[in-house]
């Protein structure tokens, strides 16, 4: 199995308290638009690298095959990534 890997949000160059897990920087950052960020960068723990994405959330049907107890319209998260910048 793959390690997670913590990423950070940044705002204004500066980190967030904000950190999403994923093995994937895309996988961290569809949970920060979900959050409600449209700019994110994602500084990776441990490397000087940050991932930047622009973020955008739809508001969609359940699907089909949704529980029950998920509401009639869900949050869509939507990432598309921009590059990766080095500190």
């Amino acid at each position: 199995m793959g390690d997670k890997k913590y990423f950070v949000l940044m705002s204004g160059g500066k980190d967030t308290s904000q950190v999403f897990a994923s093995r994937q920087p895309r996988g961290a950052a569809l949970k920060a638009a979900t959050r409600g960020a449209t700019d994110i960068r994602l500084r990776e723990r441990g490397t000087k690298k940050v991932h930047v994405f622009k973020g955008s959330v739809s508001m969609v049907d359940k699907p089909a095959n949704g529980p029950d107890w998920l509401p009639d319209k869900i949050k869509k998260a939507n990432v598309k990534k921009v590059g990766i910048e080095h500190l």
